[in-house]
């Protein structure tokens, strides 16, 4: 597999899915293929008859180790849609909570609260006095770009599209990715080479150390798009305490998830 180099790199060539955990992924994608499989071959024919393009789409996706491998999904958006990830920018969840987070910060200066001494100097933005240092601050977080992406009711998905993504059927051709040892059932979502390459400092590329999954502990959190930072900590978390307990326990809370309203 083509790699992604990360901080160190020797470091995780020592993170794979184990023999048990890799024999519990083979039975679970053989089993999930063969109940599955008359609902791929009705989701792949009305893929085809609602608009031109394949009906599998791959992307190059980043897993374990930083190894790069074919993902597979149903193709829920109409062709060419990543060449349009740009203009819609603006409209990423991420972005777009990670700017109210700051906006809604106290106009104090922490760091002047911090050495216990008065802001100065201090600016006048649209009525409101505010120090200098700490409006410099809240700009550059503001301007600053999130490492993931997701946008609500994104315009290139199709209508068939929707009502797959509502219920996460485009994800099961994933179970093939399984088979082939790209990916465990249960482990940190493997990611676009797009957003990989944002998170390879020790903070952030603790994450690639546990295996890549269909499922995970993010995707079985309430509020999944609120703050990047979440959703890193609980990728880091996974890395730390996966086990088949653990494994087990978010795939029964997983089948729930096939209802909540914000799956897009």
């Amino acid at each position: 597999m083509k790699k992604i180099l990360p901080p160190d790199r020797e470091t995780f060539e020592r993170y794979r899915i184990g023999r048990g955990k890799r024999l519990f992924d083979i039975v679970f994608a053989s089993i999930g293929i063969l109940i599955t499989s008359p609902i791929m071959l009705l989701i792949a024919i009305l893929i085809k008859l609602e608009s031109r393009g394949p009906v599998i789409y791959v992307s190059e996706r980043v897993g374990t180790g930083y190894d790069i491998f074919n993902f597979l999904k149903f193709r829920s958006m109409r062709q060419n849609a990543e060449e349009e990830l740009t203009a819609l920018s603006e409209l990423n969840l991420y972005l777009i909570n990670k700017r109210h987070q700051d906006s809604s910060e106290s106009e104090n200066c922490p760091e002047c609260e911090r050495l216990g001494h008065s802001c100065s100097p201090m600016l006048y933005i649209d009525g409101t006095e505010i120090c200098e240092n700490w409006y410099l601050e809240l700009k550059r977080r503001k301007n600053k770009n999130a490492a993931f992406f997701k946008v609500k009711d994104d315009p290139r998905v199709t209508r068939f599209g929707r009502i797959i993504r509502r219920f996460n059927l485009d994800e099961l051709p994933q179970f093939f990715n399984v088979l082939r040892g790209d990916m465990s059932v249960v482990g940190n979502r493997p990611l676009p080479l797009y957003e990989a390459e944002k998170l390879t400092t020790d903070q952030w590329a603790y994450r690639f150390m546990a295996p890549a999954g269909i499922t995970g502990m993010w995707q079985i959190h309430a509020d999944r798009f609120r703050s990047e930072e979440k959703r890193i900590n609980l990728d880091n978390q996974y890395a730390m305490i996966a086990s088949p307990k653990k494994d087990l326990e978010i795939i029964l809370k997983s089948f729930p998830t096939f209802f909540r309203k914000n799956n897009y």
